[in-house]
């Protein structure tokens, strides 16, 4: 009796975003993992190659999406948060330069460690996010980024050749002027007098100082992964769009549109680079535009700069399947998000799924988008804090249903 011929291992890359509120990307990652190992085992299939490359799109979770991907520890600074408290705050940094991916080292992780030099991640949330000043009443006229400068000063004395630098749910409308003063510039007024702290004062801006600049802030390169693509000011700006949750009244939110189109100025006549109607300037309460003008940052959508830091494409290039996720599967998945950037890396003839938290796009949209299926946690009509709670073991569960659909097509290809 002949027999029946046994596929090759299936190689699987498992590259989540996280489910915000319940799984960091790396948790889901390993859920993913322990779900299609085991439905292998059962289906008496060859342990699949396994390569996880958990991913974020810039905002909550890159931190850690990227110290998982390269596999470094994190590190912490004393820092300020943006009420000017003191707290501690962590970054991440590779140990050093010509990094291999997993795909080449075959250790089961992405990774690209900043094959140019020593590259270094800092989440500006961990320094001037909105929930670290929850507790006091919102100041949107004075809160700074003073923090997220001193998280920098950090990674610059570490030896960061390159900076990640990942903003979102900042409580902060400075236009970065408070990261840049860490860093030793000086913003000053017509007087020759430091300005105050926050956006509120940016009005009566006269001048900028360099020469205190930190001696590395200039050779560093800078890379901003943002979500969104709001400009500086105007109807769609830092202040109008995103003053009001930061504390800023109607009144507050003309004074700081005002003060960072001033700013925007300033920084025009001194550089000559316009940041004012620049996409993705507004995020973060215009924390790009001084980086920009004054350090040559590059603004970069967070999914496609934590793809390119983890090496995803080159993890991906003989993958034979892509399990992704996050939490809502929907239309806004399908604008820059770790999904598209997924599906942007994948090689042709590779099938990308995703798995949600729950799935809002019909087969057709799901297939239109370039993968082969979405699904969702869901097994039953449930709750969403049961949802939230067993989302570990859902994943698990979901990802051993996918390795059943596919395994057995690979099956069934090798015995005809």
């Amino acid at each position: 009796m002949t027999t029946p011929a046994q596929p090759r291992p299936l190689r699987i890359v498992l590259a989540p975003d996280s489910l915000k509120g319940s799984l960091p990307a790396a948790e889901a990652a390993l859920a993913m993992s322990r779900g299609v190992t085991s439905a292998a085992a059962r289906l008496g299939h060859p342990a699949p190659d396994v390569v996880l490359a958990p991913l974020a799109d810039g905002g909550e979770g890159t931190l850690d999406a990227l110290l998982a991907a390269w596999g470094v520890e994190p590190r912490t600074v004393a820092c300020h948060d943006a009420a000017g408290r003191a707290r501690t705050a962590r970054y991440g940094i590779t140990t050093g330069g010509n990094g291999s991916t997993a795909a080449d080292a075959g250790t089961g992780t992405a990774d690209d460690a900043a094959e140019d030099g020593v590259r270094g991640v800092l989440e500006a949330a961990e320094a001037n996010g909105l929930p670290l000043v929850a507790d006091l009443p919102l100041d949107a006229l004075t809160a700074t980024s003073f923090g997220v400068g001193e998280i920098a000063t950090a990674l610059l004395g570490d030896g960061a050749e390159e900076i990640l630098l990942c903003i979102g749910g900042s409580a902060t409308t400075d236009g970065g002027t408070g990261l840049l003063s860490a860093l030793g510039a000086r913003f000053l007024d017509a007087d020759g007098d430091p300005l105050p702290p926050g956006g509120g004062a940016l009005a009566a801006l006269a001048s900028i100082e360099l020469d205190g600049l930190h001696p590395r802030a200039r050779a560093a390169r800078w890379r901003i992964a943002v979500d969104v693509d709001n400009p500086l000011c105007g109807p769609r700006g830092a202040a109008a769009v995103f003053g009001p949750q930061k504390g800023a009244s109607p009144d507050d939110v003309a004074v700081l549109d005002h003060g960072l189109a001033h700013l925007a100025r300033i920084l025009r006549d001194l550089t000559g680079v316009d940041v004012l109607e620049l996409p993705g300037a507004g995020a973060a309460g215009g924390l790009p535009a001084v980086l920009v003008a004054l350090l040559g940052a590059e603004i970069v959508p967070g999914s496609a700069l934590v793809a390119d830091a983890v090496g995803l494409g080159a993890a991906l290039a003989d993958a034979d399947l892509v399990l992704t996720g996050e939490g809502s599967f929907d239309a806004q998945s399908l604008g820059g998000k770790v999904v598209q950037a997924v599906v942007a890396n994948a090689p042709a003839g590779c099938a990308v799924v995703a798995i949600a938290g729950r799935v809002q796009l019909t087969p057709a949209e799901v297939q239109d988008a370039g993968l082969a299926a979405a699904f969702s946690l869901a097994t039953g009509p449930v709750r969403l804090e049961e949802l939230m709670q067993d989302a570990g073991v859902l994943m698990e569960g979901a990802a051993a249903h996918v390795y059943g659909v596919f395994g057995a097509a690979r099956t069934a290809a090798a015995q005809s």
